[in-house]
């Protein structure tokens, strides 16, 4: 079995909070993962499961090992019973995990507030670098993370992925509220992966759809909320600097993005006019992962104030900024790092860190050069002390 990144800090969460809401996309592992913790298992997506939940509410609560309540969001009671069991008894932890695979507009408004303080938040990704080994870097950028779609076996790319993207405009998406076709869609699907890495235009993707503006960017909230689409808000300064005011939109798992652009092997993609965007994506993606995982506290945003002076990423930690900037090259050079320097100075960025492919780490005076396995082992020994 395939050990997660993120169990500690589950395990951790259980001592400290009477529920743990585990979130992340679906078949990413979430009730592989919880059931580690417990045997104690219903599965509200199941045909009875939540008459079966009724009937032993009065047992699930006085379970002294954690109940999973998978898919809780299916259950609209689920939440404001959780509220009461644990008032009822507010020193013991560790009562229940809710594995969710969605966290879109229409499902959240069931989770009430009144569960503050009693419930954490932990999202679970496709699996991270870290999980797979730095030597895996390339395969995990070809096929992505999910489990079953070819990074931990050959065979599932990219045929794993199509079904995976068709279920969820046939069946997940309309299902957690999402009011357009599976038509509509996949059209959707395959107008982001043309725009990966670029900044987000409602009233253009809304005349390719023939819809309004209003309605393409609630359908880009459903997609962020089954954790498709990651939306990485521009940075502002109130300096009154001119910097974009828009978003930019990046696919979350690089293999889903590969299978829309109909990317065969690895050498297919480097050659891609799309390579660049897309590493742009995975690099950030495996960022904001490993710091999540590692529980460390940060904002992360974009900049740009012309096509010149551009930052891929903006780490947040406090008063301390950081610019991260990829560039899909085994050859850096000392222009590519000005071209940062030159964007960084914008903001005062405290640490300029350049991700290439390019293996040998190289730092001095606040800059870093390296690959990405490079890079998250800086970051881990930065915030470990």
């Amino acid at each position: 079995m395939q050990t997660r990144a993120i169990h500690n800090e589950i395990s951790d969460l259980l001592t400290k909070y009477p529920a743990v809401a585990l979130i992340g996309p679906r078949s990413s592992g979430k009730t592989t993962l919880a059931r580690l913790f417990s045997d104690r298992h219903f599965d509200l997506e199941r045909q009875g499961e939540d008459l079966k939940v009724d009937l032993q509410w009065e047992e699930i609560t006085e379970s002294r090992d954690p109940v999973i309540l998978d898919e809780a969001q299916e259950y609209p009671n689920v939440f404001s019973r959780l509220r009461g069991a644990i008032d009822a008894d507010r020193k013991r932890y560790g009562r229940f995990l809710l594995p969710c695979s969605a966290v879109s507009p229409h499902l959240i408004k069931r989770v009430p507030q009144s569960l503050a303080g009693r419930l954490a938040v932990v999202e679970l990704t496709p699996l991270l670098l870290e999980e797979v080994g730095a030597e895996k870097v390339n395969d995990l950028w070809l096929y992505g993370g999910y489990p079953e779609g070819g990074i931990l076996q050959n065979g599932g790319y990219p045929g794993w992925q199509r079904n995976y993207l068709s279920l969820m405009a046939q069946r997940d998406l309309p299902k957690w509220g999402l009011p357009a076709s599976r038509q509509v869609t996949q059209k959707l699907f395959s107008l982001l992966a043309a725009d990966n890495g670029r900044e987000w235009n409602a009233s253009e993707t809304g005349k390719r759809l023939g819809v309004s503006y209003h309605t393409a960017n609630s359908y880009l909230l459903y997609l962020e909320g089954a954790f498709l689409i990651r939306r990485l808000q521009p940075f502002y300064t109130g300096t009154g600097k001119r910097l974009s005011k828009r978003s930019k939109v990046y696919w979350r798992d690089s293999g889903l993005l590969h299978s829309l652009l109909k990317t065969g092997g690895y050498d297919e993609l480097v050659g891609h006019f799309a390579a660049g965007a897309s590493w742009e994506g995975f690099v950030i993606e495996q960022i904001l992962g490993a710091l999540n995982t590692a529980g460390v506290s940060f904002d992360a945003f974009h900049l740009r104030a012309d096509n010149k002076r551009t930052v891929n990423l903006i780490l947040q930690f406090g008063r301390e900024l950081w610019a991260v900037n990829t560039k899909l090259t085994t050859s850096p050079s000392p222009a590519d790092l000005n071209l940062l320097d030159k964007a960084a100075d914008l903001v005062n960025a405290d640490r300029r860190i350049l991700i290439t492919q390019h293996r040998e780490f190289i730092e001095g005076k606040g800059k870093v050069v390296c690959d990405l396995g490079g890079f998250l082992e800086y970051m881990k020994k930065v915030f470990d002390g």
